[in-house]
């Protein structure tokens, strides 16, 4: 990562339960890279802060800001469950 403020891309409605029952919600997350191209990844926050936020690395790379969005506007519930085992 370049030292960029990263961009809240997509806040998603669906909640993940974590084994030990902590319940997070998944955001979209992305950064422009000094070569102007993006890279995306998937954050996921504690409901109510009951611990620190979990984070993907790179999970996709786009031409543009609003190429990511677009990515971002098409994860499905399935890729989440995913995802936050990545970011475990």
């Amino acid at each position: 990562m370049n030292s960029v403020a990263s961009e809240l891309i997509q806040q998603y409605t669906e909640r993940i339960e974590a084994a030990d029952g902590r319940v997070y919600t998944a955001q979209a997350h992305g950064e422009r890279r000094a070569d102007g191209t993006w890279e995306g990844w998937i954050e996921f926050h504690p409901v109510g802060g009951s611990g620190p936020a979990l984070r993907t690395g790179r999970e996709t790379s786009q031409p543009d800001r609003e190429a990511l969005a677009y990515w971002a506007s098409g994860l499905e519930p399935l890729y989440f469950d995913g995802a936050f085992s990545r970011a475990r």
